[in-house]
């Protein structure tokens, strides 16, 4: 047994409630916020909390007094009076082994938890359906534990609950590492039990996603190698990278080059067909014309008229089966009485044309050269264990917007249509920068923010889970992030952090917030008893400098 390291304060201006309780402590004992500790309390029972505040005080009355007592200012004086002092810490009541919620009394003893403690405490002791999610660190010295942390993953994934928003400064919060770790505990989870799950994965930077299947050679350096797969398999992960993955390029030409990847890397994922490249074709294609509109302000709706117009055949556009009839159509509705549609103006059609022209005109993600596939039909012959990954990264924003809208569209009716068989039950979608399509700012009408509201709000009944990761949470859509169940905080500014989404958190967790290195994160689950600060391994797969 760990020996006491306080006791329990009670006093008229800070009492000891069923919620929190404060304790005195040695001013050389290093604690630290997250950490838990254990209280003697009624019939034997053990009370345990978990550090959130830590202070130190003395006898001193004043600033002005201390200062004086130094000869006014003087740092090299010793003070004439010895200053008595100590630390006091508040603690968050998370557990008590009998369940007793009377408030801990005044002058109980408290002590450092021990490992299975800590998880008795946390509740980690007893989780159904667990899903590793990370590892957490405590105490130092000889007292010093490291232990896996585990979700329930029916809080993750459903049936219970579904949906992670993960958010963090760009650079510093390490935001797609983490959510890659946990789709391949999930993957890895999913192998080894009666999972069935895909994965559909979009790479928005650079080539950070090209090479999931790769093992990583951390920059040839063996110690951190050994210590890195010797944690993935402490934490009861495999030390393999992922694997069933599918890369998926957009198509490129001699003339604009639409992916980061290099050409030997692809002819050599491709030599073992897992790399295919994309187009989209217009006779299959033309129905998601509207998702190239998705942030295109139309007050009024003649875009949304002209789109309906043009979707379904009607006039000149029922005889044409390319992009480049579908330019030349349109150029011709926009000549004086050349629309053959009254309801709608010429002048509709001029703006009309200049965005798809915009769009589609000397794209060669438009033309109609064969050798290609369509991710539509490749999201049919998804199967479980899958994993998806859909290039984006070198397209433009609007055109990203148009594959992303393109893929969530055709995932939504793969799951509610009649699926093959070996088809996964669950599909789990990750995305970076989710306030590129669903934002505070995003047109209410956006096809594109209609969908992920739909995943967030139907998702569970679905089977398709929303990975989302963004700079900053209080940036995406109320009814996205209202139907998370589950939160991963990196390091965030205290601009962000003073926004309405945080108010619930502890100041001294946001303050944390602040101060967090890669690889940390403070996870929300409401599994969990309490927020809980935990760390993650280096990525297993390949790394691009």
């Amino acid at each position: 047994m760990l020996k006491p390291i306080g006791k329990v304060l009670a006093l008229e201006n800070a009492p000891s409630t069923i919620d929190n309780f404060y304790f005195w402590t040695a001013s050389d004992m290093v604690l630290r916020p997250f950490d838990v500790v254990k209280v003697e309390h009624l019939r034997g029972s053990t009370t345990f909390g978990v550090v959130e505040e830590i202070s130190h005080i003395t006898d001193s009355s004043s600033f002005l007094a201390d200062y004086i007592s130094s000869d006014f200012g003087d740092v090299e004086v010793e003070q004439n009076t010895i200053r008595v002092g100590m630390n006091y810490v508040k603690a968050k009541v998370v557990r008590n082994t009998a369940d007793i919620l009377i408030p801990v009394h005044s002058g109980a003893r408290v002590s450092l938890a021990s490992r299975d403690e800590v998880e008795e405490a946390l509740g980690l002791d007893q989780i159904p359906n667990p899903l590793v999610c990370g590892f957490l660190e405590m105490y130092d010295g000889d007292a010093r534990i490291k232990l896996p942390v585990k979700l329930n993953a029916d809080f993750l994934i459903g049936p219970e609950g579904a949906h992670l928003n993960i958010s963090g400064i760009s650079g510093l919060a390490a935001k797609t590492s983490y959510a890659m770790f946990l789709l391949k505990a999930i993957q890895d989870r999913a192998v080894d039990g009666d999972d069935s799950i895909a994965m559909v994965v979009f790479n928005v930077k650079g080539k950070d996603l090209l090479a999931l299947d790769e093992l990583n050679n951390f920059e040839d350096n063996a110690q951190r190698r050994d210590e890195t797969l010797a944690m993935y398999e402490r934490l009861g992960l495999s030390a393999k990278p992922f694997r069933d993955v599918k890369y998926y390029y957009p198509a490129s030409d001699d003339r604009i080059k639409n992916t980061y990847v290099d050409g030997d890397h692809f002819k050599h994922q491709k030599k073992k067909c897992k790399a295919f490249e994309y187009k989209f074709y217009y006779e299959l294609d033309k129905e998601n014309l509207d998702l190239l509109f998705a942030d295109v302000d139309d007050q009024t709706q003649t875009m949304e008229s002209i789109l309906n117009y043009v979707i379904s055949g009607q006039g000149a556009f029922g005889r044409i089966n390319q992009w480049t009839s579908l330019i030349e159509k349109t150029e011709a509705m926009c000549e004086a009485g050349g629309s053959m549609s009254k309801e709608i103006s010429v002048l509709s059609w001029r703006k009309f044309y200049r965005l798809i022209k915009k769009s589609v005109d000397g794209n060669c993600l438009f033309n109609d050269g064969g050798g290609y596939v369509r991710l539509a039909e490749q999201i049919d012959k998804i199967r479980s264990n899958d994993v998806y990954v859909i290039d984006i990264a070198r397209l433009s924003s609007d055109m990203q917007a148009f594959v992303f809208g393109n893929v969530v569209r055709k995932i939504i009716d793969f799951q509610l249509g009649d699926k093959p068989e070996g088809a996964p039950s669950k599909i789990i979608i990750f995305i970076d920068e989710l306030n590129k399509f669903a934002s505070t700012d995003t047109r209410q009408q956006s096809p594109i923010l209609k969908h992920i509201i739909d995943i967030a709000e139907r998702g569970r009944s679905l089977g398709i889970i929303l990975f989302g990761a963004d700079q900053f949470k209080s940036s995406v859509h109320s009814r996205v992030t209202g139907n998370c169940s589950t939160f991963a905080y990196g390091r965030t500014n205290s601009i962000e952090l003073s926004k309405r989404d945080y108010r619930y958190i502890p100041s001294v967790y946001q303050n944390m917030m602040t101060r967090l290195r890669q690889g940390e994160y403070i996870i929300q689950n409401p599994i969990f008893n309490s927020l809980l600060s935990i760390k993650f391994p280096l990525p297993i797969w390949r790394q691009f400098k």
